[in-house]
């Protein structure tokens, strides 16, 4: 879904520092839970009350909420979320909101930061400006074998950011990408995007430090997958080409 609500609640995510935030993502009480979702699967906008006078808005992604796929092993896909989030954090790649796993009004479920944007922009209308982010964004959607890149799943915050939501039909061990960034198709991957995938051999290896907490959302079988997508990217050192993925439907 695109990260966008139905009404503006108080608060502003983006007012809250970095650790206090994923602290109230996590523990904060839930004050607003209200349906925005207008897909197959559930998804709310929840306001989120931490310390006196701090209020954050995040979108809440229920298991119990999830549309069964005969492809991805059921109530997987808020796991995904987080998952996704840990990779991109690893790659020093900021650009999934903060994202946790949290008891919610409806269950256990994912809480992504809310960003604010401006609904009308979506990648289409943001590769030209922002091609760098959305070179790592490819790479990403490549190593993390991402069936959903819409072109509404890239936002473009207030601040100016480049922000990629929406990370679900993530990490299966069979290949899926499907993703709307083609444009580098074929051409070699920057230097520093490969030195970026390369630190992460050892952390991917071990699963430790911020990459340990993959074993309890990912399958073995997943995580393997996920070693040898790192591998290939590292050996090929070159974009994917169009006909080693497909594209989402509907594009936006």
């Amino acid at each position: 879904m695109a990260n966008q609500p139905s009404a503006e609640p108080p608060g502003r995510s983006r007012d809250v520092p970095g650790d206090r935030l994923r602290e109230t993502l996590e523990h904060g009480a839930i004050t607003s839970c209200d349906l925005v979702q207008r897909g197959s699967n559930y998804a709310f906008l929840v306001n989120i009350q931490g310390e006196p006078g701090q209020n954050v808005r995040g979108i809440y992604k229920p298991r119990e909420g999830e549309t069964p796929l005969w492809d991805f092993p059921g109530g997987t896909l808020c796991q995904r979320e987080r998952a996704a989030y840990l990779l991109a954090e690893a790659l020093g790649w900021h650009f999934i909101p903060p994202t946790v796993m949290r008891q919610g009004p409806h269950g256990v479920g994912s809480v992504q930061a809310y960003v604010e944007h401006d609904p009308r922009l979506h990648y289409f209308l943001l590769r030209e400006r922002h091609g760098v982010q959305f070179q790592r964004m490819c790479v990403f959607d490549w190593l993390a074998n991402n069936a959903d890149r819409k072109a509404g799943h890239c936002l473009l915050s207030s601040d100016g950011s480049v922000w990629g939501i929406d990370h679900g039909l993530t990490f299966n061990a069979v290949p899926k990408l499907r993703t709307v960034i083609w444009d580098y198709a074929g051409l070699p991957i920057p230097t520093e995007i490969l030195s970026d995938v390369e630190r992460l051999t050892l952390g991917l290896a071990r699963l430790d430090a911020g990459l340990a907490e993959l074993r309890g959302l990912l399958r073995p079988d997943e995580l393997a997958a996920l070693r040898r997508r790192h591998e290939e990217i590292l050996s090929r050192r070159r974009f994917l080409d169009t006909h080693e993925g497909g594209v989402p439907w509907p594009w936006l």
